[in-house]
């Protein structure tokens, strides 16, 4: 069973979502340009990125995605730059004023990051003979991974916020100490694990699909030598 028929969601419903989360984004763009925020023009613009980002794979790589993977990846990017926003009308930000908007775009950010790299693993487990990795291997490879691209993203927000505080500008990226660094990793974890945990349901026909392309192209350098 597909992703999308899990959760109930045609490709009907998920264009019509997409196209109203992108011309959301679109006006939040307006709103950063009004109110010269950097903040919130460079979010909204790689938010607006991200929402392309399941029809570039699809037309350039040739890797479908359902209705519901695609708008799992489009949501993500949406909250995140909506939290940079907040409510019209007012100064704060979803991430200032709602204490759980950052654990909650943590966790969905970092469930991509997971589904990304156990798509990846499990492809190449299966396209390659020369690789094997037992189901086990595979759940701690995950947790690592995600934990590991956490760390990396925690220290890319504290060294943006040094440099723009430096520089006297608005940050895009958003530090609010130490022990939010700390709620940050847990939450990023628990993303990871529940793609550890029901990715095999879930990712198995983008797995199929990236193993495919990778055996396309093993027969297509094979003709060309």
């Amino acid at each position: 069973m597909k992703f999308r028929d899990r959760l109930g969601i045609d490709e009907a419903f998920q264009r019509r979502v997409t196209r109203l989360m992108q011309l959301t984004l679109v006006g939040l763009l307006f709103v950063g340009i009004e109110r010269r925020n950097l903040g919130i023009v460079v979010n909204t613009l790689l938010g607006l990125a991200v929402t392309q980002l399941p029809a570039v794979i699809e037309r350039d790589f040739d890797i479908p995605l359902d209705a519901g993977l695609s708008l799992w990846i489009t949501t993500a990017a949406f909250l995140h730059a909506l939290g940079t926003v907040g409510i019209p009308g007012t100064e704060g930000t979803f991430y200032r004023s709602t204490q759980w908007w950052d654990h909650m775009t943590h966790a969905l950010s970092s469930s991509l990051v997971a589904a990304a790299g156990y798509t990846t693993v499990r492809a190449l487990d299966e396209h390659s003979d020369e690789i094997h990795l037992p189901s086990r291997v595979t759940f701690v490879f995950i947790l690592s991974f995600v934990m590991a691209f956490g760390v990396v993203w925690e220290l890319v927000e504290f060294g943006i916020g040094i440099a723009t505080a430096a520089l006297g500008s608005g940050g895009f990226l958003i530090q609010f100490g130490v022990d939010d660094t700390m709620r940050d990793l847990v939450f990023n974890t628990a993303g990871g694990l529940v793609v550890a945990v029901w990715g095999q349901a879930y990712l198995s026909d983008v797995v199929g699909a990236v193993r495919n392309r990778l055996e396309g192209d093993d027969e297509s350098a094979g003709g060309a030598t």
